[in-house]
């Protein structure tokens, strides 16, 4: 747990690494069932061959929708938190395709943490997400979180 009252010098380092998570053809294609992104460069290992990127990629946006593991594994939670809340994005930007098969994982670093009073901390995090093996990352964005701690 982090005591609110360590926030302010924490602004600016990284203050953790989630572990690495696998995004394979499965996960890709269960993705696609659910949100309904069926393109091929995603679900057709064979057409997708013939593209630039070689093989099936992921979507960006489920790349994006790991970040939830990505902090549950890496970031420690306020002390006293009762609640947390995706309070959305300042910036995003998807900088290299995952690749079907790949690990990725998650680097995080507190730009902010705003007391917003009644017990509300609005934090702000770039989140950095990684490809083992990769010179690039797939993702890097500024990511907006709201927690609530208790008898604040």
């Amino acid at each position: 747990m982090t005591k609110t009252s360590d926030l302010q010098s924490l602004i600016g380092t990284e203050i953790g690494v989630s572990k690495w998570i696998l995004v394979d053809q499965a996960r890709i294609d269960a993705f696609a069932e659910i949100t309904e992104d069926r393109q091929f460069i995603h679900i057709d290992p064979e057409a997708a061959r013939a593209t630039p990127f070689g093989g099936t990629i992921a979507h960006g946006f489920l790349t994006l929708s790991l970040a939830s593991a990505m902090s549950y594994d890496a970031v420690k939670p306020l002390e006293g938190v009762v609640m947390g809340v995706n309070y959305g994005f300042d910036k995003l930007r998807f900088l290299a395709p995952v690749p079907a098969g790949s690990k990725i994982r998650g680097r995080f670093r507190l730009l902010g943490a705003e007391d917003k009073g009644g017990g509300r901390w609005l934090l702000k995090h770039e989140l950095t997400v990684e490809i083992e093996g990769a010179e690039k990352p797939a993702l890097i964005a500024e990511w907006l979180g709201m927690q609530v701690v208790a008898g604040g």
